[in-house]
């Protein structure tokens, strides 16, 4: 089973009235998406707004976001993938081993009830944050967490969404999902698209040096990656594109100030629901935009001789 049962932030705002932020944060993170689209709204078919929606936070610790919850259920870090699996299967009736699932912090007292309202809810959702995607398990949990959400729907109707962190990550997955098939951790160096994240994921590529140079545009892995990885991108030929200097920017060999995308430069940004909004800069820049930089970059390259690459070489893009 692959993909995701999803839908779009208005649906959420007029129809949920059951969601379940999972390893995410979004008082501090999104902080307008809880009045904006989610437990604060009134929506068409939910005329009350905050009175009509249940909201239940999963996570190693309380957050402002629990203050905000009706029920805050504590995991233990790194267990997220156990309880998924275990809450699937308590969905479904199977049999569930107590003292596995009490491992992760979580009784099976706690785990029937919630199975059991997410079967009540008329709309149910599953927001979820970098705490569940980018922590052990990574893609795993992820997979766990959009089978659960596809498999609520033999009850409800259940979708899910990841809330995506900074910058226009949605939209980058978007255009690698129409051009290559896959969203993200792809090579290319065969000629063709493979997809195995965890081996061709950017972190896990610089973490064990397997990259040779690295083009980076409007992200900081600098700022955010494990130190390893930062460690081998001050020790190869790294080129940053950002309007501003950032962590990244003082490790790089070049740094290419480029117009901000919205403000001085036009563009489409993808929304977390995977809505493309076009932008009109509002100022102009005296910068090239991050496309013309590349157009030029691609243009160079391919006045180039040609060359035969390393036998393990990769450049990483991001």
């Amino acid at each position: 089973m692959g993909g995701k049962v999803s839908c779009t932030l208005g649906e959420i705002k007029n129809r949920a009235d059951f969601m379940i932020y999972w390893g995410g944060n979004p008082a501090e993170c999104h902080p307008r998406h809880f009045t904006k689209y989610t437990i604060m709204q009134k929506g068409k078919f939910l005329p009350t707004g905050r009175k009509a929606r249940t909201m239940v936070l999963v996570d190693i610790r309380e957050t402002p976001s629990a203050k905000a919850a009706d029920i805050f259920i504590q995991v233990r870090p790194g267990k997220d993938f156990e309880l998924i699996t275990a809450l699937r299967a308590v969905v479904k009736g199977q049999r569930v081993d107590e003292k596995l699932l009490t491992e992760t912090g979580v009784s099976i007292e706690q785990a029937r009830d919630l199975a059991e309202r997410m079967k009540q809810a008329r709309f149910g959702v599953l927001f979820f944050g970098m705490g569940l995607s980018m922590t052990r398990g990574k893609h795993m949990n992820s997979a766990a967490i959009l089978a659960l959400a596809a498999e609520m729907n033999a009850f409800t109707k259940f979708v899910a969404m990841p809330m995506r962190g900074h910058g226009n990550v949605t939209g980058s997955d978007m255009v690698l999902r129409w051009s290559t098939g896959y969203p993200f951790g792809i090579n290319l160096c065969r000629g063709y698209p493979r997809f195995n994240p965890g081996e061709f994921s950017t972190v896990d590529l610089l973490v064990r040096g397997d990259v040779d140079a690295a083009l980076i545009l409007g992200a900081d892995p600098g700022a955010t990656m494990p130190q390893p990885g930062i460690d081998h991108l001050a020790r190869i030929p790294t080129i940053v594109l950002d309007p501003k200097v950032t962590h990244t920017s003082r490790l790089a060999r070049v740094h290419i100030t480029t117009a901000a995308t919205g403000v001085s430069a036009p563009g489409t940004v993808y929304r977390m629901d995977e809505i493309p909004l076009p932008l009109r800069p509002a100022l102009k820049s005296p910068y090239p935009t991050d496309e013309e930089i590349v157009r030029r970059i691609r243009e160079a390259v391919e006045r180039m001789p040609a060359w035969t690459p390393k036998a393990n070489g990769h450049v990483a893009m991001m």
